[in-house]
């Protein structure tokens, strides 16, 4: 072996012994290194040339490459203490189906980068996309002098026995540092990555780095790295480190300077060699397996700014903003409040309770529900004949006519020692049910018959058991969205979670603080609520405890369990959406919704407990039914997603549920799911609709549960023919559309029956109407969806339109947690108006 030349330094120019070995010791170790090199080389026959050129920046080098010769190029440049500039190696291999790669390897001072040439970069299914042309920057390290000039060698090697032609050309990148709020556009392919350096400036300890390009394809990964060697810049490393995340047409990281001690960070930019990880078509396989695949164009034309992000004043603004919101809502209850009870007053001044009969006071329903059609009907008792049969049967189950005095007596036993199931036992009880609730006509006396204590404790079992669920949902969820969070913040993966990266502002280890903050709201207002509803049961308690008849026999009867259960809801959906925002993803989705069900079940309960409390489902029926909604919507999140079979189960029980309950509800409990059921049906249809057709006998049920059977069956027309990829909101539109129907079905009977509507619940109905038409368009505007890629997710991502703090979805959580509210104070004053009507004048519908 020869050497033509020895390594040298560009301000040495001979290889004369005192210039090429300095120290005997040391020369005399490679001499022996070279020699058993070379003997070793001739043993294989083999020979290798190295030369060595000293290379000016700004030149290309026109090369050839062989097994027998490797080539060294010499550069220097002068790298300052307060300037940054980047140096980058540009090679294009210019031979055609040559053998061997070229290997290059750049040496640094701290550093050394190896590549060949041509680069094979795997896709899916381990598909492999050569590339000739490459493009490298060099990692800088930072340095402690002034001004310092450091030397780096380019060494060009191949084991080709053939002859390859390269062009080489290293040049210094001017814009290498980023300025604040200035956009800098570069161009990026999978060979030729490129990132850039950004330094914090004085007072500036968060920035947000964007990222944007007019071309959705190909995909590309923005990643936030600390300075330091070596800087992962292609897509097999481009995860190994730092901040990452995948993008089409937007990117966003919010960087802090305390994560970063050299108060600088390299922002990198990659394209993918493939566009799935995007939502991008996946090339097709290759017929043999190491069959190389051109990959084509794939160059990116991308603009990059990074902007101060807001500062600890914005925070706190926006943290009392939150709170003034909710807490005026206190404020403005606490006057209402005050105003109701100083009006109160004047009225006990003023008139005397003893010219205040609820008979007098009652006001009659107007046509067709006239009380006197009850008797021309002739199938309905009256209320004096219904006492003679009630006492007849010696049992405590019928509205009886008591004094006063027994009546306090009766309220001050045991709770402990009456059971519901004492009423229900005897065959004759069975007999006198089915009399009451079968005629044409009810009113709420007929299903209000049950002792008032028996159903208290009923109802107050949705509150214990709402509140049971809560603490072993809640502790497991939070336990998970903390490890998701710590995931993220350990691996750099943005993938994870799909927040608006544009409008995400990080506290301590949380990514995006104001959308956990936005949910304070239902805590607040639905404890509010809890408040409210606390007070007027305690109202309530002090009326029959001194007997007051307004109390003990008119009005709604008063049950307050399942308000204490809405409102425990609320708090619980404003914690569970809290833990969601943590890291928001489709796995965890049904940590936003399950309160959402049990809040649209609940209030559909207490609709329906308004005007029949005595058959209205047991806490234990209701939650079980909530819990298998539950269950469907984490197997339609799981498995639902373009499953026809899915669809088609999930259809068929939706629809059969639709008729078990529409019967359940038309015949008020007073049938039998046996083995008789067909036969029956078979009989009522031969008899109503062929012997003679005959119209339904509750005409009001019928048309009720005739528009809720046509709306439940054309969303689950729907959802078969257009399998909607978010199943849980789907899922919740059906129990939303079901309580905006029974909603309207509600008022307006109300208003048909010629009951009015008090000037505090019209106000709330109004308000809350337009706050949830405000709100809902919020959230459709959709700032971010698990239901795509999550580069795909972040082409929907939009900067904050409050404060700079709050993006449209915290708006959505501000006017949503509003209009439940409302929509609680609605269900919760709505029949104010029957306070002073007896019941057996208040009819059921």
């Amino acid at each position: 072996m020869m050497l033509r030349s020895c390594w040298k330094s560009r301000h040495k120019k001979s290889c004369g012994p005192a210039s090429c070995w300095i120290r005997p010791g040391l020369a005399a170790l490679l001499w022996l290194c070279v020699t058993q090199f070379i003997c070793g080389s001739e043993a294989v026959g083999e020979t290798k040339n190295v030369v060595q050129k000293d290379a000016e920046f700004d030149i290309t080098y026109n090369d050839t490459v062989t097994s027998e010769n490797q080539t060294i190029y010499a550069f220097n440049h002068t790298v300052s203490r307060n300037k940054t500039e980047g140096v980058r190696v540009s090679v294009d291999v210019l031979s055609q189906g040559f053998e061997s790669p070229i290997l290059f390897v750049v040496r640094q001072k701290q550093a050394v980068l190896s590549f060949q040439v041509p680069l094979i970069l795997r896709g899916l299914y381990q598909r492999k996309y050569p590339y000739n042309h490459l493009g490298r920057t060099l990692c800088q390290p930072p340095t402690r002098a002034a001004s310092e000039t450091q030397y780096f060698f380019v060494d060009v090697s191949t084991l080709s026995s053939q002859g390859t032609n390269y062009q080489l050309r290293v040049s210094r990148v001017e814009s290498f540092t980023l300025q604040t709020d200035k956009k800098f556009s570069f161009i990026a392919s999978p060979s030729q990555p490129q990132y850039f350096k950004y330094v914090f400036p004085d007072g500036v300890d968060t920035v947000i780095v964007k990222v944007n390009s007019d071309m959705t394809f190909p995909c590309s990964v923005m990643s936030v790295q600390d300075i330091q060697c070596p800087v992962y810049d292609l897509d097999n490393n481009v995860a190994f480190i730092g901040m990452y995340q995948t993008m089409t047409k937007k990117g966003a990281i919010t960087v802090q300077r305390k994560d970063f001690p050299s108060n600088s960070f390299y922002v990198v930019v990659v394209v993918k060699t493939e566009d799935e990880a995007c939502g991008g078509p996946l090339r097709f396989y290759p017929l043999r397996p190491d069959e190389l695949i051109d990959a084509g164009n794939r160059t990116k034309v991308i603009d990059v700014v990074v902007s101060p992000a807001i500062n600890s004043e914005v925070y706190v603004m926006g943290m009392l903003f939150c709170l003034g919101i909710f807490l005026s809502f206190y404020l403005l209850i606490l006057l209402v409040a005050c105003l109701e009870n100083r009006r109160m007053k004047r009225r006990e001044v003023f008139l005397n309770p003893a010219d205040m009969s609820p008979a007098e006071t009652g006001k009659t329903p107007a046509s067709p529900y006239e009380y006197g059609s009850f008797a021309d009907n002739g199938s309905t008792l009256s209320s004096e004949a219904i006492t003679d049969s009630a006492t007849s049967t010696d049992n405590n189950y019928g509205y009886m006519e008591r004094s006063l005095d027994s009546v306090g007596r009766s309220r001050q036993e045991s709770l402990s020692s009456v059971e519901e199931d004492d009423y229900d036992t005897l065959e004759d009880i069975d007999s006198d049910k089915n009399i009451v609730r079968t005629k044409k006509f009810l009113c709420v006396s007929d299903l209000a018959r049950k002792d008032k204590r028996i159903l208290s404790k009923k109802y107050q079992i949705y509150f214990w058991n709402i509140a049971t669920i809560a603490v072993f949902y809640a502790l497991p969820v939070i336990q998970l969205v903390i490890t998701y969070q710590t995931v993220v913040n350990v691996t750099g993966n943005q993938d994870i979670c799909f927040y608006n990266f544009l409008c995400a502002h990080p506290l301590g280890a949380l990514s995006a603080f104001n959308n956990i903050l936005s949910n304070l709201g239902y805590v607040m207002l639905g404890l509010l609520f809890l408040l409210i509803v606390l007070k007027r049961d305690i109202v309530h308690n002090r009326a029959l405890v001194r007997n007051d008849l307004n109390a003990l026999e008119c009005g709604i009867p008063k049950h307050f369990g399942l308000f204490y259960a809405m409102g425990t809801a609320l708090m619980m959906e404003g914690l569970l959406s809290a833990c969601y925002h943590v890291c928001p993803n489709y796995t965890n989705f049904q940590f936003d919704t399950s309160f959402m069900y049990m809040i649209a079940g609940l209030c559909m309960l207490k609709l329906y407990q308004k005007r029949h409390p005595d058959i209205n489902a047991s806490a234990y029926t209701a939650y079980a039914c909530l819990a298998a909604v539950i269950f469907f919507s984490v197997l339609g999140v799981v498995f639902g997603k373009g499953n026809m079979v899915f669809w088609i189960v999930f259809s068929v029980i939706h629809i059969l549920a639709t008729l078990l309950l529409s019967t359940q509800l038309y015949y008020m409990g007073r049938w039998r799911f046996d083995s008789g059921v067909l036969r029956r049906i078979v009989y009522v249809i031969y008899t109503d609709c062929i012997r003679q057709c005959s119209g339904p006998m509750y005409i009001d049920r019928m048309v009720l549960l005739v528009m809720g059977n046509i709306v439940n069956w054309s969303l689950a027309a729907y959802g078969l023919i257009e399998r909607p990829n978010d199943f849980a909101s789907y899922l919740l539109a059906i129990a939303i559309c079901n309580l905006l129907l029974y909603f309207a079905f509600y008022i307006i009977m109300k208003l048909r029956s010629g009951e009015r509507i008090k000037c505090l619940p019209l106000v709330c109905i109004l308000f809350t109407a337009v706050v949830w038409g405000f709100a809902l368009y919020f959230f459709f505007q959709g700032l971010s969806t698990w239901q795509k890629t999550p580069a795909e997710s972040r082409e929907h991502n939009r900067d904050c339109i409050l404060l700079s703090f709050f993006d449209d979805h915290d708006i959505w959580h501000f006017l949503s947690s509003i209009a439940m509210f409302g929509s609680f104070l609605v269900l919760l004053t709505m029949d104010d108006d029957l306070d002073t009507v007896q019941r057996d004048k208040i009819f059921v519908f």
